[in-house]
C-alpha cells in the first residue's frame, strides 16, 4: 500500500465535509459529497497532491471550497512522462486493461500496467476486444497465453452491435467495484465507456467546462458512476499511460511478476538479479534459456523474461523524482 498522504493543518472548530475527488485539472478539482452533489475545490498549498479517487475533507468558501485533508490511500497509481513520475488515481479495486485484436498491442506496456497493479495489491482484468475480427483475434489471444497461465483473468469482448460478445460477463466483473479503465488508442475504450455510461460524453464536457472556466477541453482522468445507486464506478484515463515504476526497487521487480515470482527461492545466491548468475532458479525456467521446468513449475515466457531485463536496467538507472 502507498504511504498516507500528508494531512493539512486546520484550525480548531472548522467544519470539514467529506468528499471524493471525481475529476482534476491543474489546480482545480471536482469533489463529490456523499449525497452526490459536486463542487469545485482547490487543494490548499502550492503543491497539488490530490488525485481522482482520493477521499478528502474540504471546507466551503463561497461558491467553491478548499481541500484541507487527504485521507490515507488504500493504493496509488503512477504515470510517467519524459521528465517525471506523477500520481493520477487512488483507492482502486481493480484495473481493466483493454486491448484489441487490431492494432497489435505492446506487451511492454501491458507488463508495466500489471507490475504497477501488483506492486499496489490491485487485481487486473485484461480484456481483448474485437472478438469478431479473425484471424487477428486468435493471434492476439495466443499472445496472451503466458498471462492466462500465470493467473491473470483474460476475457474476450466484441462491441459490434450485431456481434456483441462478452459484455454481460464483463459487467459481472465490474459490478460493485471501482475500476480504472486503460487502453491504447484504437482499441474501443471510448465505445466501452459510452456503452457502460451512456451520458459519459456529456458529463465529460460539463466537467471540462467547469474546471477550465468555460474552455472545453478534456480532463485527464474522470470518475463515472455506472448505476444510480453509485455502487459501481469507472475511472477513465485517456490514452495508455506509461506507468511509472520508479518507486519499485530493481531487486523487488521479480516479486511483482507472478511467473518469475514462482521461481524465487531456488537461486544459488541470495542477491541474485536473475540476469546472469549461475545457478539461477528463474533463468532455469525461461523457455529457450534454461532446462525444462519441473512438474510443479511453469515455464517463463522468453518475451516476459526479456521485458524483465529491460525494466531491471531501467530501474537500476532511474532518475530521482
Amino acid at each position: 500500500m502507498s504511504a498516507p498522504a500528508r494531512h493539512a493543518q486546520t484550525a480548531p472548530g472548522e467544519a470539514l465535509k467529506p468528499g471524493r475527488v471525481v475529476a482534476a485539472h491543474g489546480r482545480h478539482c471536482l469533489v463529490e459529497s456523499p449525497d452526490g452533489e459536486r463542487g469545485i475545490c482547490h487543494p490548499r498549498g502550492k503543491k497539488n497532491p490530490v488525485v481522482v479517487g482520493d477521499q478528502v475533507l474540504w471546507q466551503a468558501s463561497g461558491d467553491e471550497g478548499s481541500i484541507e485533508r487527504v485521507e490515507p490511500r488504500r493504493n496509488l497509481f503512477y504515470r510517467q512522462d519524459e521528465l517525471r513520475t506523477k500520481s493520477f488515481a487512488a483507492n482502486l479495486d481493480q484495473v481493466l486493461v483493454l486491448l484489441a485484436a487490431d492494432p497489435e498491442f505492446s506487451e511492454r506496456q501491458l507488463a508495466r500496467a500489471l507490475i504497477a497493479a501488483e506492486a499496489e495489491g490491485i487485481s487486473v482484468l485484461v480484456v481483448l476486444n474485437k472478438h469478431d475480427l479473425q484471424p487477428a483475434f486468435d493471434r492476439a489471444w495466443a499472445r496472451l497465453t503466458p498471462y492466462r497461465r500465470m493467473g491473470v483473468t483474460v476475457m474476450p469482448l466484441s462491441l459490434q452491435a450485431e456481434r456483441e460478445h462478452g459484455l454481460d460477463a464483463l459487467l459481472e466483473q465490474l459490478t460493485g467495484r471501482v475500476t480504472l479503465v486503460l487502453g491504447p488508442s484504437g482499441v474501443g475504450k471510448s465505445t466501452l465507456v459510452n456503452r457502460l455510461v451512456p451520458h459519459a460524453s456529456a458529463l465529460t464536457g460539463e466537467i471540462s467546462r467547469a474546471l477550465n472556466s468555460g474552455k472545453h477541453t478534456t480532463t485527464s482522468t474522470t470518475w463515472y458512476w455506472t448505476d444510480d445507486s453509485r455502487q459501481t464506478a469507472l475511472i477513465d484515463s485517456p490514452g495508455f499511460q506509461e506507468f511509472g515504476l520508479n518507486h519499485i526497487e530493481p531487486m523487488q521487480l521479480a516479486h511483482c511478476m507472478p511467473d518469475l515470482r514462482a521461481a524465487l527461492g531456488q537461486c544459488r545466491f541470495y542477491n541474485c538479479t536473475h540476469l546472469h548468475e549461475p545457478g539461477c532458479g528463474v533463468r532455469a525456467q525461461v523457455q529457450g534459456i534454461g532446462e525444462a521446468p519441473g512438474d510443479d513449475a511453469l515455464p517463463i515466457d522468453a518475451n516476459r523474461y526479456r521485458i524483465y531485463g529491460e525494466l531491471f536496467d531501467e530501474l537500476s538507472n532511474k532518475r530521482s523524482y
